[in-house]
């Protein structure tokens, strides 16, 4: 396995990243994503893997809110993948708290001394998983993921940067929504959480889940239903009365 560089106090790479933004080429810089900013930096091994779209992105995505509340700027995945794949990954995710870039030729990643041969499942030149805090192209602190065999995840995880920045972060509750494609009372129940600043992720009926799985969880067949920290809270009726006590 390679070598992996702790880079703490270093300056980050110059690099220049070819993107697509909107149906056009857009050249992104470094000094464009870091300089006089506070940025995390989270990289992984592929869009679409299982452990990047299951808990590593979505998790950056649940804790952006509080993380900038904690001053930081912007938060980052950087993968060696291409700008299309970034774009649809992100958009499958419905991530939009995150800013994907495309290190499509690894120059970033190896710069970093994070580039690591993955060629025995298929893979090439990826990125070694880990995290890190660049304030002013300037890395404050790097989370490298163990140096061994697999995937390991323990370190670069958004929690563990949070209680980085600030250990006595208040994390929010984990906010569930089940829905139904052009259900009215599940648009106000999405629209009563964005109102009152709470990040949730959705389960649409017929893609992410069934009538079944609703009924084992709530005894109910009607949506949207909604469970906040564990607690199931209603319909749109019920979370609008949550809301407001």
């Amino acid at each position: 396995m390679s070598k992996l560089l702790d880079q703490t106090g270093q300056s980050v790479p110059q690099v220049t990243w070819p993107t697509r933004i909107a149906d056009e080429w857009v050249n992104v810089t470094t000094d464009e994503v870091f300089k006089g900013k506070t940025v995390v930096v989270f990289s992984l091994p592929g869009a679409f893997t299982p452990t990047c779209s299951s808990t590593h992105l979505p998790r950056y995505n649940e804790l952006a809110g509080v993380l900038k509340e904690n001053g930081v700027d912007d938060i980052v995945c950087i993968s060696v993948n291409d700008t299309f794949v970034m774009n649809a990954w992100l958009n499958d995710q419905d991530a939009h708290n995150i800013r994907v870039i495309p290190d499509g030729n690894g120059e970033f990643t190896d710069g970093i001394g994070m580039l690591v041969d993955k060629s025995d499942i298929g893979f090439g030149k990826r990125s070694w998983r880990y995290s890190m805090l660049v304030k002013d192209g300037v890395i404050e602190k790097m989370f490298i993921e163990p140096n061994k065999p697999g995937d390991p995840f323990e370190v670069s995880d958004a929690d563990t940067m949070l209680n980085y920045i600030n250990d006595a972060a208040q994390v929010p509750a984990s906010v569930s929504v089940f829905t139904k494609p052009g259900c009215s009372f599940c648009a106000k129940a999405k629209a009563d959480l964005k109102n009152a600043g709470i990040v949730f992720e959705e389960v649409v009926l017929g893609r992410d889940a069934n009538l079944t799985s609703l009924r084992a969880m709530t005894g109910k067949e009607t949506v949207p239903q909604v469970f906040i920290a564990g607690k199931h809270i209603g319909g749109s009726e019920e979370l609008a009365t949550y809301l407001k006590s």
